[in-house]
Order: C-alpha cells, then structure tokens, then sequence
C-alpha cells in the first residue's frame, strides 16, 4: 500500500501547533491556499507586514525538501481577507505519510479556516489540454493509496465515514470561472489523477489514466482535499498544466525543468485569478 504504516496522530499534537500559530497571529485567516511547484509567487502579493513563519518552527510541521518549494507559512491580507499561503506543500514520494502530508490541514481547521485553495502543477492527459492551461479540479482519482483519515478517529475533525461526492466545491468552481471570465482567461475543468511518484508516469500508465477518466496527473493534493473533507473545509482545486503528460506529444520527454519553467510563465495569469477568487468569497 502506497504511503506506508499507519501513523496515528494524537489530537493534542494538532492542538500545540494551531496553538503556536494563534500565539503569533493577531487574525483568524478567512482562507488558506497552497502552493503547488514553481507558484510561489504569489506570496509576493502579500500586503506588508506579512508575518512569514518557517515550516521548520511550527510544532510538528514538515520539513519540505523539494527545491521549488519555499517551506513557510506567510499570513497576511490579500484582496481585502486576512489568508494563510502554505508556500510549499509536502509529498509521499518525500518519506511521508498521507497522515503526515495533510497534517496542516487539521491545523487550519482549528485556526479556524473555512476556505482551501489547492493549487498544483500537473501533467495534461486530456489530448484537448495545452501546456500552460489552467484546469479546475472537479474529481480525482486515487487508486490503492492509503487514506490520510486511516487510523484512529478523532471527532474533532468530522466523522471516521464521510462523503466525497461534492469534494470539490461547484460554488468555488463557478466564482473561479466568472473571475476568469472578465479577465479573459478560459478555464478547463477535469479529474486529476494522483500517482505517488517522484518518478513521471510511464506511456503505458498515461494510456491507462486516461482510459480510466484522468485528465491530468500529479503527486498531490488528493490527501489534503480529503482531509479538508472531513473537517467541513470547502474546496477549490486548480491544476496547472505544465507538461503534456509521457506519451502524449511525439519524441518529447517529461522534466521538472519544463514543470518550472511552464508554472513561472503562467505565474502573472495564476496570480490575478488566485487573487481575484479570493475577494469574491
């Protein structure tokens, strides 16, 4: 099973972090959202002063290893709300559990946030998709990978048995789409499909996606949505595209320097939808 043993975290080891973070906060954040790889800039959006809080001093946070993630938590205002951007996220492929990877949604549950924006960078699998689109999350698909609500429930955080069917909140969906609109950005809509990775998926596992219902492919996300879920978190998840998945385009091959260099180029149109979403809700 995809994600390795159990680990089962006590709901005062939740409580100490949110309580360090309430310590140095002088607002409850109304939305939080996290960045995906190379869409960090938006943190530069920020309204000075921002308080910006490495992961490493958050009491049972993660460290993030991976190179185009920031690892620090940064709170402020933006487009009029008070919001937390989680400037970095974390990964199975990393050594963690799903348990681990989505420990800091519990925690801002308990800050009190009502609102998450997940944003990541993904591989396009629908042939209809172009490099540089951005795709609104409507489902996912997260075969034989173990659920980061396994273990021992804690009613805190929602019910151990709990519904999926609208994880992916169509309220949001359509603000993203009309905040799109007027500034004439088209967005796609699709299920993304999640593989532990840190490999990229073979031709033969992209067919496969595809024939299954994926219309794009990463190594995140599904773990916080899901745990988000439990706690009564609605959801907006934007993927984007910023490779053609393996196989798809002729003699091309799949690099995290294309990931980068695709996700710096779309920043500008990222940002502005990010932003304008955030002052409708």
């Amino acid at each position: 099973m995809f994600g390795g043993k159990i680990i089962n975290i006590s709901y005062e080891q939740y409580k100490k972090s949110a309580e360090f973070l309430k310590d140095r906060l002088n607002f409850v954040p109304d939305i939080a959202v996290v960045l995906g790889s190379g869409l960090g800039a938006l943190t530069r959006e920020i309204e000075p002063p921002a308080l910006r809080i490495p992961y490493g001093e958050i009491p049972g946070f993660l460290q993030s290893t991976v190179e185009s993630h920031a690892g620090e938590l940064i709170c402020g205002r933006m487009s009029g709300k008070n919001v937390a951007l989680m400037s970095g996220r974390f990964h199975v492929y990393e050594g963690y559990t799903p348990q681990m990877v989505s420990f800091y949604v519990r925690v801002l549950h308990l800050l009190g946030v009502k609102k998450l924006i997940l944003t990541n960078a993904a591989g396009g699998v629908n042939q209809s998709f172009n490099v540089g689109d951005l795709m609104l999350i409507t489902d996912h698909i997260k075969f034989f990978a173990q659920s980061p609500a396994s273990g021992k429930n804690i009613p805190e955080f929602g019910n151990r048995f709990f519904d999926l069917s609208r994880l992916y909140s169509q309220r949001l969906r359509d603000i993203a789409h009309q905040c799109a609109a007027n500034q004439g950005t088209k967005l796609r809509e699709g299920v993304y499909f999640y593989m532990p990775g840190p490999e990229f998926e073979t031709p033969a596992e992209i067919r496969a996606i595809r024939l299954l219902g994926g219309d794009a492919v990463g190594m995140s996300t599904v773990f916080e949505a899901v745990m988000a879920a439990q706690c009564g978190i609605e959801v907006l998840g934007i993927s984007v595209i910023t490779n053609m998945a393996a196989g798809i385009l002729p003699q091309s091959t799949v690099s995290d320097d294309e990931v980068t260099a695709t996700a710096a180029k779309v920043s500008e149109r990222f940002c502005t939808l990010i932003k304008d979403v955030i002052a409708v809700l």
